[in-house]
C-alpha cells in the first residue's frame, strides 16, 4: 500500500506560526482526501517530547535542517513525501515522489525582515526544490508569477490556497477577555507583519488593539512601542478555540503585513464575518479577492482612514462582512490537499 509522508517539524517549532496551522490542516485533509489505496503518515526530528501520531526521525532538527541543506540524500520514508515548507529531502529516489509548498518570496523580496541565516536557508532550499522536486505547491498566483521571476523554476508549479478551519465559523466558542470593541491582528510579531505602522495608525482609530500570536524574531515589544497612545493588549499563542473567540468578537481585522504569501487570517476573518481592511500586499489583495477594504503598506494615515471608516459605519461593516463571507467559501482544505495529491499522481501516473 503506497504511503504519502508529510513532514511536520514545523508543529514543534517555537513559534510555529501560520505555517505551522498550514501544517496541521493539511495534513488532516490529506488524510481525508487519501486516494484509494494510499495512507498517510508525518513525521519530525527528533525531540525530547515527540508530536503524537508522528514519527519521530534518528537525528535531531538541527542536524537534519543541515544535512538536507548540505545535500545528504537522506529520504524520510515512504513511496511519497510533501514537505509544507522548504524543509525537504534534496530530491526522491528513483521511483518516489517529492512535492513542496513554497509559501512566499519573502527572502528575495524582503531580506530584512528575516535574519541573515534565515534568508540564505530558505534561499538555498527553495533554488533546489524548484530544481529537483517533483512539483512546487503555492499558496497563490502572486507567489507564483513572483518566483518564477527570482528562482530558475524547472519543475511543474501548482496554485493552491488554504482553507478555514471549522471552528471559525462555529458559535459554541468559549469566553474570552476582550473590550467590547477593539481592532484585531493575528500573526507573529516580527517586522514584515507591519505592526509599526498598525500601532502609528491606532493613535488616530480611538479603540483598543488587541495582538495574537507569539513573538517573532526582531524583539519588538507592542506595549512599549504604543507607550500611552493606544490601548494594546497581547494575548499571545492562542488554541483554535480561542483564537476563533477573539476574532468572532473583533470589530475589525487589520492586516498591514508588508509582505505575505497567502495571509490565512484574512480569509478566516471573512469566513468568520469579520470586516477586513490589508494592505497592498499582493497575496492578500488575491486573497480578499475585493472582498477588504485595501491600503497602501506602510502608510499608517491610510490605515486609519479605512479603519475609522469601518468602525464608524454599521452598514459598510455588514456589507463587508456579507462579501467576505461569499468569498471564504471559495477557499477549503480539502481543495488544497487535492493539489498535493495531483503532483504525486501526475508524477506517477
Amino acid at each position: 500500500m503506497p504511503e504519502l509522508v508529510v513532514i511536520a517539524e514545523q508543529l514543534l517549532a517555537p513559534v510555529p506560526g501560520g505555517t505551522g496551522r498550514y501544517t496541521a490542516e493539511l495534513l488532516r485533509a490529506l488524510i481525508s482526501t487519501a486516494p484509494d489505496g494510499w495512507t498517510v503518515s508525518s513525521v519530525t526530528a527528533r525531540h525530547a517530547d515527540g508530536l503524537p501520531g508522528a514519527r519521530m526521525l534518528p537525528v535531531p532538527p538541527r542536524v537534519l535542517a543541515a544535512a538536507w541543506q548540505a545535500g545528504l540524500p537522506y529520504w524520510p520514508g515512504g513511496d511519497a513525501v510533501h514537505a509544507p515548507t522548504p524543509l525537504a529531502p534534496p530530491r526522491a529516489p528513483r521511483g518516489r515522489t517529492l512535492s513542496v509548498t513554497v509559501h512566499d518570496t519573502v527572502p528575495w523580496t524582503h531580506p530584512e525582515t528575516l535574519t541573515p541565516r534565515g534568508v540564505s536557508w530558505h534561499r538555498a532550499m527553495i533554488v533546489r526544490a524548484a530544481r529537483r522536486a517533483d512539483g512546487l505547491v503555492v499558496p497563490t498566483r502572486a507567489v507564483a508569477g513572483d518566483l518564477a521571476t527570482r528562482v530558475p523554476v524547472a519543475v511543474p508549479v501548482t496554485v493552491a490556497g488554504h482553507g478555514v478551519a471549522e471552528v471559525f465559523t462555529r458559535e459554541d466558542l468559549p469566553e474570552v477577555d476582550v473590550p467590547d470593541r477593539y481592532v484585531l491582528a493575528i500573526g507573529t510579531i516580527e517586522p514584515r507583519k507591519g505592526i509599526d505602522v498598525l500601532i502609528s495608525a491606532m493613535v488616530r482609530v480611538g479603540v483598543p488593539l488587541v495582538l495574537a500570536g507569539q513573538p517573532g524574531w526582531g524583539g519588538l515589544d507592542p506595549r512599549a512601542m504604543a507607550g500611552d497612545r493606544v490601548d494594546v493588549r497581547v494575548l499571545g499563542r492562542l488554541d483554535d478555540a480561542r483564537l476563533a473567540a477573539v476574532l468572532r468578537r473583533a470589530s475589525v481585522l487589520a492586516a498591514p503585513s508588508l509582505a505575505e504569501g497567502f495571509g490565512l487570517p484574512v480569509l478566516e476573518a471573512m469566513a468568520a464575518g469579520v470586516p477586513v481592511v490589508h494592505s497592498d500586499a499582493p497575496a492578500l489583495t488575491e486573497v480578499a479577492g475585493g472582498a477588504g477594504v485595501r491600503v497602501p503598506r506602510g502608510d499608517p494615515g491610510a490605515l486609519a482612514t479605512a479603519l475609522r471608516d469601518v468602525l464608524s459605519s454599521p452598514q459598510r461593516a455588514a456589507d463587508l462582512a456579507d462579501r467576505g463571507r461569499a468569498r471564504a467559501r471559495e477557499f477549503s482544505w480539502e481543495q488544497a490537499a487535492r493539489a498535493v495529491w495531483a503532483v504525486h499522481e501526475r508524477t506517477t501516473s
